[in-house]
């Protein structure tokens, strides 16, 4: 007994978690098993090299704050025009990350462009990738926060280590001078060692529009464009098309009559 009270205080010294949490299954089963001393070294070994990568795994995809639904697996291709199956397959082969290109999505809305972005960096995780899924409005809040609180502060850190980086609705709202400029620097710091994937509902033409600033617009395209891919999708929305109705029947148009 006090030995393996010695092995959980010895095992958890060295963060060894299988074998802190479960030394008198293990042991039982190896004197079942009766591996050989090398077999059972390897087989104690692989078991905490699992479990640490399945932490890390469920770590990195908490952080991620992906929507729910992520699955590139489930993408319809029958739905909006924009990307084809071999496309999606070369994206998903994560090459362009490893190269620091970046990807802009572009098309209107309910075209598919967040769900293709939160399923990059789903399989972004899974290839062991630092990688996040945030709307501007996120990114803008973390940067305007990031001197007033701790969480914000601990936020942008990991943003500046990312791996990759997925920008949901960017430029979607007018943005203020003072947000356009500490955005344009976070970009410009990410420049050539991450990658960042953009979703817009606008052309890079209309970007100036949104930061009423050319000069700014150009600088932050420049950045983005410079090693990139863009994809332009067309079609309806795959959510009002595909609507759901809490009425017992199936008709999903909407009528208004006056009076």
């Amino acid at each position: 007994m006090e030995q393996i009270i010695q092995i959980k205080q010895y095992a958890d010294n060295l963060r060894l978690t299988q074998l802190k949490n479960a030394p008198e299954e293990i042991i039982h089963q190896a004197q079942i098993d009766k591996p050989t001393y090398m077999e059972y070294t390897h087989a104690l070994l692989k078991r905490e090299v699992l479990q640490r990568q399945k932490t890390d795994f469920d770590r990195r995809l908490k952080m991620a704050h992906l929507p729910t639904n992520h699955d590139l697996n489930k993408y319809d291709f029958n739905f909006a025009a924009g990307i084809t199956k071999p496309q999606l397959k070369q994206l998903r082969e994560l090459l362009w990350l490893e190269q620091n290109y970046n990807i802009i999505l572009m098309g209107p809305s309910g075209t598919g462009k967040t769900f293709i972005a939160a399923g990059l960096v789903f399989d972004a995780i899974k290839s062991g990738y630092r990688a996040y899924f945030m709307t501007m409005e996120d990114i803008i809040m973390i940067l305007k926060m990031k001197e007033l609180t701790s969480a914000a502060l601990g936020a942008y850190n990991r943003l500046l280590k990312a791996h990759l980086i997925a920008i949901d609705d960017i430029m979607l709202l007018p943005i203020k001078k003072q947000e356009a400029v500490t955005f344009f620097n976070l970009i410009n710091h990410l420049h050539g060692q991450s990658s960042i994937i953009i979703t817009t509902n606008k052309s890079p033409k209309q970007w100036s529009e949104t930061l009423d600033d050319e000069v700014l617009a150009t600088a932050l395209l420049d950045r983005l464009l410079f090693r990139c891919e863009v994809v332009k999708f067309i079609g309806n929305s795959y959510r009002m098309e595909n609507r759901l109705t809490i009425f017992d029947n199936t008709e999903k148009s909407i009528q208004i009559s006056s009076g």
